[in-house]
C-alpha cells in the first residue's frame, strides 16, 4: 500500500490562472484553488462552506500546469502538506501552508 503519511487529495477549480517562476533553472507554478461542501445547518438551510487552499507545482509538471490550467478549471490534485515560516520586510513572522503537489488530472471538458 502507498504510503498514507503526509498525503493530500482535492478537487478544486483554480481561482487564477497559475503564476509561473524559475528558481535557479527550476520552474515553479503557484495557485490556489477552491474546494466546497454543503450541509443544512440547525435551521435546515443550506450552507456552502468553501476553503482555499495554495498550491506549488515544480519542474516539468509546472510547465504543463502554466500551459494548460486557468482560471475556474476544475483539477484533481495529490501532493503533500508543507509548512513555511517567513519573516516580512517589517520583520514580522508570516506562516503558510501549501500543497506541495505531485501529480494532477485535468477535469471537466472545455
Amino acid at each position: 500500500m502507498k504510503s498514507l503519511k503526509n498525503s493530500v487529495q482535492l478537487i478544486g477549480r483554480l481561482g487564477k490562472d497559475p503564476e509561473l517562476k524559475t528558481f535557479g533553472g527550476k520552474k515553479k507554478a503557484a495557485f490556489s484553488i477552491a474546494t466546497s461542501d454543503t450541509y443544512k445547518n440547525a435551521k435546515g438551510e443550506k450552507v456552502e462552506d468553501t476553503q482555499w487552499h495554495n498550491l506549488v507545482i515544480w519542474g516539468k509538471l509546472a510547465d504543463v500546469a502554466g500551459k494548460y490550467l486557468k482560471k475556474g478549471s476544475e483539477v484533481a490534485v495529490e501532493g503533500k502538506l508543507i509548512h513555511r515560516v517567513y519573516e516580512t520586510d517589517k520583520g514580522e513572522k508570516k506562516f503558510i501552508t501549501e500543497i506541495n503537489v505531485n501529480d494532477f488530472v485535468m477535469l471537466g471538458s472545455k
